[in-house]
């Protein structure tokens, strides 16, 4: 899978053992930043990371930054993209599987690299469940996206 990451100056001492994480699972990973601990906006970086991921370049996404929460919101104000912060191993499958998420955003001082590795590992290996009721719920947020 083509996976793109980013991160703002509170992520970045996380980002790097993600992105080498996720090459060694045997994804490609771009990496839009930040590329130093100096202080960068996060909204900029989500729009990176998402552009990746609405134009193709990119299967899914990842974002690091201080809670994650910041990064979620910046995301989400993407067409096309859906993210969600997770802190914990079920929602980091559960909102693939449930909710079709394509960018993952975690809280660097949340979680440390072990509990990352796992969230990560876990929303890389889960896929959508296209049953009925999670599409129908799925194809509503593009409504309400559509919608504005």
């Amino acid at each position: 899978m083509k996976i793109v990451i980013g991160c703002d100056h509170a992520g970045f001492p996380l980002k790097r053992e993600i992105a080498d994480f996720v090459a060694g699972l045997g994804h490609t990973v771009t990496d839009v930043g930040s590329h130093t601990p100096d202080p960068v906006d996060f909204p900029d970086i989500a729009r990176a990371v998402c552009a990746a991921v609405t134009g193709g370049a990119a299967d899914r996404g990842l974002m690091v930054c201080g809670t994650g929460v910041g990064a979620a919101i910046a995301a989400n104000k993407i067409r096309g993209i859906r993210a969600a912060v997770c802190h914990d191993f079920h929602s980091a499958h559960q909102a693939v599987e449930h909710d079709d998420v394509n960018v993952m955003c975690v809280g660097a001082q949340i979680v440390g690299p072990w509990l990352a590795r796992d969230l990560v590992a876990a929303y890389l290996a889960a896929e959508f469940e296209p049953s009925e009721d999670f599409k129908r719920r799925v194809d509503k947020l593009a409504q309400l996206e559509r919608e504005g």
